[in-house]
């Protein structure tokens, strides 16, 4: 298993999560976050905005669906055909496992 995290533009999120929903992954948190990349923030005339309003996914998957849901992310929060700075970033790092709480079981 492994955690997919994406750190997207909010008004890309919407287009991500119903493409993912479509290809079948609908198992998806999704939180509001700040931060800024190496563009270290941006300034809007006389106004420096050190942390920019983003939004968090996250999704475990199983191994071998890790490079349809990148390619589903990649494709849908990029801003136009070569993306911009600010449209996100993408971790993926193992899961050693997971417990549904309801039913105590383990696994996805």
């Amino acid at each position: 298993m492994l955690m997919v995290r994406a750190i997207l533009r909010p008004e890309r999120v919407g287009m991500v999560l119903s493409e993912l929903l479509s290809a079948g992954f609908p198992e998806v948190t999704k939180m509001d976050v700040f931060g800024r990349g190496k563009q270290k923030g941006i300034k809007v005339g006389d106004i420096y905005y050190d942390e920019l309003p983003k939004e968090m996914i996250l999704l475990v998957v199983k191994d071998e669906d890790k490079d349809d849901v990148i390619k589903i992310i990649m494709k849908n929060a990029r801003t136009g055909e070569k993306g911009a700075f600010g449209d996100g970033k993408i971790f993926v790092s193992p899961v050693e496992t997971a417990f549904t709480i309801s039913s105590g079981k383990e696994g996805l």
